[in-house]
């Protein structure tokens, strides 16, 4: 009698092990889904950009909702956006790409100044010729399988802007510092520290650099009075690229010794460091 009686308290708790199981099943919540975001503009074709009218909307881009569904019903969770701007044939992998991450709104609309401010410094296009540049929305929901829109397509014709940085009027730009193979030796040893002057906003040189050091632009050899620097305070910057301004910091080479191709695009407040 004993015995039956375990038995049949052991069967009543393995049942009720089970239907809890069972119950805790039913009550988890699942990610049941959603439907891609269908991508329209207010424009087709042709996106007009000029520096007259730069602060004219270039192109409002608006999306539906992917409607995320889980076990529980609708989601009423907010829903992350991000809007992808890339050029054809990149298919969205291009490093470069404009991204830009909207909260909620299923709408966006830009200026001709933003676009083009996308197109010269982000995507890096040349003024003055056509390119054809692609939308796309990206939305996503906590951790779920992110959902893509279609994919919009426009040509557009980016417009020269003033300088970000105004370029030397002398016309020349010199490297000097730590880094350099003449050091803070100022006149610098020329040609080999002289960047040559691709177009009137853009200067160029290949030349060794000593991992680690230090170095300035300089408009004028030999004089001290004028530079160009880093935006905070000495060797902040990005290595291998930032932004640079008159009067800055001095600006920290990469850690690694080697050749280098440098940059300074004044167009773009840039500079960048590649190594050969």
């Amino acid at each position: 009698m004993k015995n039956k009686l375990i038995l049949s308290i052991f069967l009543s708790l393995c049942s009720l092990a089970f239907l809890t199981g069972c119950e805790k099943e039913e009550n988890m919540v699942r990610y049941e889904g959603g439907t891609a975001p269908a991508l329209t503009a207010s424009r087709s074709g042709t996106i007009p950009l000029s520096f007259v009218n730069k602060d004219m909307e270039a192109i409002k881009l608006m999306w539906t909702n992917p409607n995320y569904k889980f076990t529980t019903g609708l989601s009423s969770q907010n829903v992350s956006y991000q809007l992808e701007i890339d050029t054809l044939g990149a298919n969205f992998t291009n490093p470069n790409r404009k991204i830009l991450s909207i909260s909620n709104d299923l709408s966006l609309s830009i200026t001709q100044n933003d676009l083009n401010d996308y197109l010269l410094n982000q995507l890096q296009l040349t003024t003055g010729a056509p390119h054809t540049i692609q939308f796309r929305v990206r939305s996503s929901i906590g951790t779920s399988v992110p959902l893509y829109s279609n994919v919009l397509q426009f040509t557009v014709t980016p417009y020269a802007i003033p300088p970000k940085v105004a370029p030397p009027a002398s016309g020349k730009l010199f490297i000097v510092g730590s880094a350099t193979p003449g050091g803070w030796t100022n006149p610098v040893p020329v040609p080999s520290q002289e960047l040559t002057a691709i177009s009137p906003t853009l200067f160029e040189v290949t030349m060794p650099i000593v991992g680690g050091g230090s170095y300035l632009f300089l408009p004028v050899n030999g004089d001290w009075s004028a530079k160009y620097g880093g935006m905070g305070a000495n060797n902040t910057n990005n290595p291998s690229g930032d932004d640079f301004k008159p009067g800055g910091g001095d600006l920290l080479a990469p850690a690694v010794s080697g050749n280098y191709k440098i940059q300074v695009d004044f167009q773009r407040g840039k500079f960048t460091l590649t190594k050969l």
